[in-house]
This record gives C-alpha cells, structure tokens and sequence, in this order.
C-alpha cells in the first residue's frame, strides 16, 4: 500500500501581540484554520486510501496479485512457480500494460482472504477466477469475465455413494466445500443440512478429504474437480454430471480478476487491455491447455461484469 502523509507546521507559532487582544485572536483563529485544514485533508486520504492508480504501480515498480493455490485458475507448483490460466492470463495482460512479469510480486492466501485483503489493501488485485456475483460486487469491483463454468464433483474412486450432482447429496453422503466459494451458497440454497458440510481451507486439502472419508464428495467449478482427479488413484471426477438447478435457473459462473472498489483507474486500464487479450488465440490457447472445453471459452462474452452484478 502507498502511503501518503501531509506534514503541516503553524508559521504562526510566536505570539502576535496588539489592541484589545486581537492577536491572541489571530492564534486562535490560525490555529482553528489550520486544524480544519488538515481534518479536510485527512479525509480526503481517508477517502481516497484503497486507490492504486496504473501510474503509482509503475512508479511503484511493481503490482502484487493475490492467488489462493487453486488448481487450475492460479496456483504455486512444487517449485514455488505460479502456474495456471488466471497466472498466465494476467502476465499477458499486465505486460501489455507496461509491467513485465518479474515485476508481479504474488500473494499466496485462502480463497476467503481475497476480498478482505482487497479491501485491506495488502494487494492490489487478485487472478484468482472468482464469480462474478451480486454480493462481492458491493465489496470489490471486478474486470469483465474471462472465464465461465460450470460445477463439478471429486469423489472416491468408484462413486460408492453415486453422487452426480449436488442434489444427490441432500439424498446421501457429506460434502466438502472451500471457505469462502460460491458452493457453499448452493448447498445452503438446496437445503443441504450443515451436518453434511465440511469446510476446507483450500482445494489443496479436497483429495486427503474426500480420498480419507472425511466428505464423500469435492463440490467445485468442474475445471478444478477435473484437475484434482488427476493428482491421485483414489479419487475421480462424477461423470456424468448435472449442473444444481436453484431457483428455476442452471448454475454457471463467470469469473474476473477483482480490484479494491476505489481502484477504478488501474481496473479500467486493466479491462482495456484484458478485452483486446481476449480476442487473441493466445488467450483461448491458454484457457484450452488448463482444461476450459471450447464451449466454455466461445461463451465468456455472453455475459457483461454490468449485468452479472445486477442479477
């Protein structure tokens, strides 16, 4: 975060003498302008604290980005390297930006951390995939979509439970969900008692939970289950699977990258240069190599960040 601090001294300090007092009135009278002054200014900088601007960032010398270790959006392989679709699609973007890629200083946290952390400014922005959804938008603002999807589920090699959506969880079985995901609202919304919810603090921890029986089933976008299958033999993806129905209406998400709500100039020139990405084949090339199917990338324009806020 950039701090900005304001030093003000009163030039007025020596005692004015004159008629009837009047000097000490102009200490006075001074020294309340000089208060109302500063009580003005602070609270312009307390207004305007959480704005990062492109040009503070370059001045800076760098931008951090906050990730929350989820496979296949943003994540840390086993060398430290962050890796996945919303890494290598901000890299992109910010280099055409003017910020090379070892000038991005990356925040590992949870999922849950994000917005806080936004608005806490430890970070100027996250590339984490996360919904564009109603609620987050009076907490964040967010790019436009660049990515949508649906839900899925990691279960324990064989389906033992039979689990292919999430209603069939509300029948039989536990589920676990990541704190702070958007799943844990649909379970809710489907009625699903909280006995039969296990939070987890990460998608990292999904495989030991559901491969040791903590949960029978993963509940998450179907690109992540899909990635998790292949990290161990004891586990596997529900296939088929149908996507919850709440409400009369089929659950699909569209992701963005989220901004502090007061960094509206960096977000805006961020979403200038993301647009002109997005219709690049190196853009779809990427979303294709960590598993979005052609359907889901030939769909991210169907939905605007305007109307996805407003639903």
């Amino acid at each position: 975060m950039i701090r900005s601090e304001r030093k003000y001294k009163n030039r007025n300090s020596e005692r004015l003498s004159g008629p009837g007092g009047h000097g000490r009135r102009f200490v006075r009278d001074t020294a309340v302008s000089v208060i109302a002054g500063a009580a003005v200014s602070l609270a312009v900088l307390t207004e305007t604290a959480g704005a990062v601007t492109l040009d503070q960032v370059k001045a800076r010398g760098y931008i951090t980005v906050a990730i929350a270790n989820e496979i296949p959006a943003s994540y840390t392989d086993s060398s430290g390297e962050v890796k996945g679709s919303e890494a290598e699609v901000v890299r992109h973007v910010l280099a055409q930006m003017g910020i090379k890629s070892e000038n991005i200083q990356w925040v590992v946290t949870t999922f849950s951390s994000l917005i806080p952390g936004l608005q806490a400014n430890r970070f100027d922005m996250t590339a984490a995939g996360m919904a564009i959804r109603p609620e987050r938008c009076q907490k964040v603002i967010y790019s436009e979509p660049d990515s949508t999807y649906g839900e899925g589920l990691l279960v324990v090699k064989g389906n033992p439970k039979n689990l292919h959506s999430y209603e069939d969880i509300t029948k039989q079985g536990s589920v676990a969900v990541m704190a702070g995901a958007d799943q844990l609202q649909m379970m809710q919304a489907l009625g699903i008692p909280e006995s039969k919810i296990v939070t987890i603090a990460s998608n990292a921890d999904a495989v030991s939970a559901v491969a040791t029986g903590r949960a029978d089933a993963y509940a998450a976008a179907a690109s992540t289950a899909a990635e998790l299958a292949k990290k161990s033999d004891k586990v596997e993806l529900a296939e088929p699977f149908k996507d919850p129905v709440i409400k009369g209406k089929v659950q699909r998400s569209w992701g963005g990258f989220t901004f502090n709500m007061e960094s509206t100039d960096l977000r805006d020139k961020f979403n200038e240069a993301l647009l002109k990405f997005e219709k690049t084949d190196e853009f779809k090339k990427i979303l294709a190599e960590y598993g979005s199917p052609p359907e889901a990338i030939a769909a991210i324009p169907d939905k605007s960040t305007k109307e996805l806020c407003s639903e």
